[in-house]
């Protein structure tokens, strides 16, 4: 291997930090943010959606950091900077000179879903950076057989994070029986490091097993589309390109993936892809499911790409390198960072590319309309939400307002003490509300005020009264997974 490029990736990595820091306070929280701090608050070894270290990590975090939305997201910057700087290292263990290891750093840093999972607190920002580390120890285990301990302690504690790692894991299994090189299974530190990730994963796994495994039925909610960022068969495949970023990034991708079909020790690379490829389009997964194992190919590409760089014409050839850098970055930052200003946002396409752009505007507004929706209420009422979004913003805005939610974990903190308790409620649907409650009478609706539709523009807010059969009789009704 060349040596690292020490200095040079160090500073992509601050530079894509710096970059996500500078963006950090705008627009606002993220529904996924408002939640994390709410049901965190509640520590458990799983949530029904999730395992349980980033919403416990997450309330702590905003207790700490007093609610400035900069702090906040301090550590997923530096996350999005450290996932560049381990594909830095990824090139250099494919073959990549200084050159190489700096292109990829930057492609990847510059991606537009490392922008995206970077900008934002999120389980995807570290399972990022853990995927891409666990590939980076797995290349190094093949040298030397001691690291399989390192990628294990690695995989056992992405595990409590999110539980997409253990596909990775299976992948690479079947990549490295199916394309070689096969000598690791021979190797008793690759069972030591799977017997270290279980250990680890074991408290989350003993959690789903005594509540029923609901991540298996939330992920069947997300195969049918039952999340906002769940995709079809087509778009899927259609936003593949979007995740590396055009054009410097799918060229990469292409390039790599050839490199690696040609390189007998490093096909396993690509065959994990396949394998991971498969896999999602069987089970219905997001799109970004998949944007680990792209960084592999961006890095393999970017040997080829640097080398082609240096040869020939090399100023024009990097110009050229260059100028496609510099636009695929400023058409990432433009959908994938709040730089759009947010009473611009509805006439451009921002929101139909970026769905989670979306999701960060109009919560005070929100929280105005269901103070609206209390004072008719009256003094005892309380207040009850179809989604986490709502539930984390009037946790927050509201926090002495008695709050309950039927939505994946909050549905386990149970139903208003007060079983005939008047509630405003939002986010189910009216003809449901209608059959529940005795009486029905719609407040206000959201209106965000910058003429935005979102998830919760044009709701509306209701004050149920005279539930039928009390809220513990109807709480079943109110769940929700999604």
């Amino acid at each position: 291997m060349h040596p690292p490029a020490t200095r040079p990736l160090a500073l992509v990595a601050a530079g894509v930090a710096l970059l996500l820091l500078a963006t950090a306070n705008g627009y606002g929280p993220h529904r996924d943010e408002l939640y994390f701090v709410l049901v965190g608050g509640h520590p458990a070894w799983g949530y029904v959606d999730q395992p349980p270290l980033v919403p416990v990590l997450a309330h702590l975090w905003d207790g700490v950091t007093g609610g400035h939305l900069w702090l906040f997201r301090l550590p997923s910057a530096l996350a999005a900077g450290a996932t560049a700087w381990l594909a830095g290292l990824v090139a250099r263990r494919l073959g990549g000179g200084a050159a190489a290891q700096v292109l990829a750093a930057v492609v990847v840093g510059l991606a537009p879903v490392t922008l995206a999972v970077g900008h934002l607190v999120s389980t995807s920002t570290y399972d990022l950076l853990v995927q891409v580390g666990l590939l980076l120890l797995v290349l190094r285990a093949l040298d030397d057989p001691r690291w399989w301990w390192a990628a294990g302690l690695v995989l056992g504690v992405g595990l409590q994070i999110k539980t997409l790692p253990v596909f990775l894991a299976a992948a690479l299994v079947v990549a490295l029986l199916v394309a070689g090189p096969r000598h690791p299974f021979r190797s008793a530190h690759l069972y030591a490091g799977g017997l270290v990730a279980a250990v680890l994963w074991a408290p989350n796994l003993l959690w789903q097993q005594a509540h029923g495994w609901p991540q298996l039925e939330l992920a069947e909610a997300i195969a049918s589309g039952g999340s906002g960022t769940s995709a079809g068969l087509v778009e899927l495949w259609a936003t593949q390109p979007g995740l590396v970023g055009p054009p410097v990034g799918v060229v990469l991708v292409v390039v790599g993936a050839v490199r690696l079909a040609r390189t007998p020790d490093l096909r396993f690379l690509l065959a994990t892809w396949v394998v991971l490829a498969a896999m999602f389009t069987v089970t219905g997964g997001k799109p970004y499911y998949l944007a680990p194992v792209y960084v592999p190919l961006v890095a393999a590409g970017a040997v080829d790409v640097a080398a082609w760089a240096g040869r020939g014409a090399a100023r024009v050839r990097r110009s050229v390198l260059a100028a496609g850098l510099a636009l695929g970055a400023v058409v990432g930052a433009v959908l994938f960072l709040p730089v759009v200003p947010v009473e611009r946002l509805h006439a451009t396409p921002v929101v139909d590319v970026n769905y989670d752009a979306g999701e960060t505007v109009g919560w005070p507004a929100l929280v105005a309309a269901v103070e609206a929706g209390l004072a008719q209420a009256g003094p005892d009422a309380v207040v009850v939400t179809g989604n986490y979004g709502q539930a984390g913003a009037v946790a927050r805005l509201l926090p002495d307002a008695p709050l309950h939610s039927g939505h994946n974990s909050l549905w386990d903190l149970g139903p208003p003490t007060v079983d005939d308790a008047p509630a405003v409620v939002l986010g189910y649907p009216v003809p449901d509300l209608e059959a529940w409650c005795g009486s029905l009478v719609e407040v206000t609706r959201v209106d965000n005020g910058v003429d935005l539709d979102n998830d919760e523009q044009g709701r509306p807010v209701l004050v149920c009264r005279e539930p039928a059969g009390g809220w513990s009789g109807l709480w079943p009704e109110l769940r929700r997974l999604g």
